[in-house]
């Protein structure tokens, strides 16, 4: 029952939120590291080709990116997750849920999304990056764009994957082609833009309304 009201609570806190951006990266840079000012940049150019951006909800990139996106005007929602320690909602967000399980959460980080972007993170941002990419080589979710932002962090990363994974054939061609790497949030944000406007037909239509019956505002 828990896991069934915490989908619904999700899904329908979701539904109004726009088209979204998920950024995901770690929670533990601080406001003064370049990634934060990197994390924070990449928020207000999502803002700016006109996407909510959603993210994890917490501290470090995550708050970058909803900071950022406040700083324009945009839409900022997360996806708080209960933890002992590091994880609290920030100060940005215009809306957020807490969920008890992690399964539930990235569902909504997921769904709502046309795009994924990752800056520098941990096992987290791994896990995040690795879950969305095999979603989409499997075909349970569209060919959405998966950006890595900063290629000196992220380059070892695409270097393994084809000389391990690619050579020995447990992935193909088109699996390591299915992330981007780039520097620049502007370039990222126009590539997340120019997808979902060309592949996926997406407009910005009138958002869906809450129901009272349902205890929504």
């Amino acid at each position: 029952m828990r896991i069934l009201i915490e989908f619904i609570r999700g899904f329908r806190a979701l539904h109004f939120v726009g088209p979204c951006v998920t950024v995901f990266g770690s929670a533990r840079f601080r406001e003064d590291h370049p990634y934060y000012e990197l994390g924070r940049e990449m928020g207000r150019e999502l803002a700016r080709a006109g996407f909510t951006v959603m993210t994890g909800g917490g501290p470090g990139i995550m708050e970058a990116a909803n900071r950022g996106a406040k700083e324009v005007g945009g839409g900022s929602v997360g996806c708080n997750i209960q933890l002992p320690a590091e994880q609290k909602p920030n100060p940005y967000l215009d809306r957020w849920i807490t969920f008890h399980h992690f399964f539930v959460r990235k569902v909504m980080l997921v769904k709502y999304s046309y795009a994924f972007i990752a800056l520098p993170g941990g096992y987290g941002t791994l896990d995040e990056i690795f879950e969305t990419v095999t979603l989409v080589q499997t075909g349970k979710i569209k060919e959405f764009p998966i950006v890595l932002l900063v290629r000196d962090f992220w380059g070892p990363l695409l270097e393994f994957l084809r000389s391990r994974p690619l050579a020995a054939e447990t992935i193909g061609p088109g699996d390591v082609e299915r992330l981007t790497v780039t520097d620049s949030p502007a370039e990222a944000a126009r590539a997340v833009a120019e997808t979902a406007m060309r592949r996926f037909g997406l407009t910005y239509g009138p958002r869906a309304k809450p129901r009272w019956y349902l205890g929504e505002r």
